[in-house]
């Protein structure tokens, strides 16, 4: 059985380094499942977490990106809604991103550290120049969503 070529147009656009446009006419669909609140949310400037129902397990901790089952007793997670306002623990800039990067390069890339969240948020700094210890307060893209994580970016408090 021969298999033909794919039958796209591909137009080169530069010799060096080599560069070519590529055209794609496929819709992708994806669902959020258990998440969907987390990104709902993020579309109305809300940032949501998840904590554990199960009261046997102990602590109320938070969890951002939230979880749908607890990761220590697998019972099922309540939403409540996370602080907008934390610090940078770590950062880091990435000046050769691959080819499914959607930040420009450069763009600092941030950990942040949020009060009564057990987890660190990886995210991205949209203003200013990262510290660690810096102040950061979340800003919401809600004119245009993307419906990913990049709608939450963050800018000095």
């Amino acid at each position: 059985m021969s298999i033909p070529w794919p039958s796209t147009v591909i137009e080169q656009l530069e010799q060096d380094p080599f560069v070519i446009r590529n055209p794609k006419t496929w819709s992708h669909f994806h669902s959020y499942g258990g998440w969907g609140r987390f990104f709902n949310a993020l579309r109305q400037s809300k940032l949501m977490g998840t904590r554990c129902r199960n009261r046997a397990c102990g602590e109320k901790r938070l969890w951002l990106p939230p979880r749908c089952e607890c990761p220590d007793c697998w019972h099922e997670m309540e939403w409540a809604e996370a602080p907008q306002t934390g610090r940078v623990f770590t950062w880091s800039v990435v000046r050769y991103p691959g080819e499914l990067f959607k930040l420009p390069p450069g763009t600092p890339l941030i950990s942040v550290e949020l009060e009564g969240v057990c987890t660190k948020l990886m995210s991205w700094l949209k203003e200013g120049e990262p510290q660690i210890g810096m102040k950061v307060r979340a800003v919401f893209n809600t004119q245009r969503p993307t419906n990913t994580i990049l709608d939450l970016a963050w800018v000095p408090a």
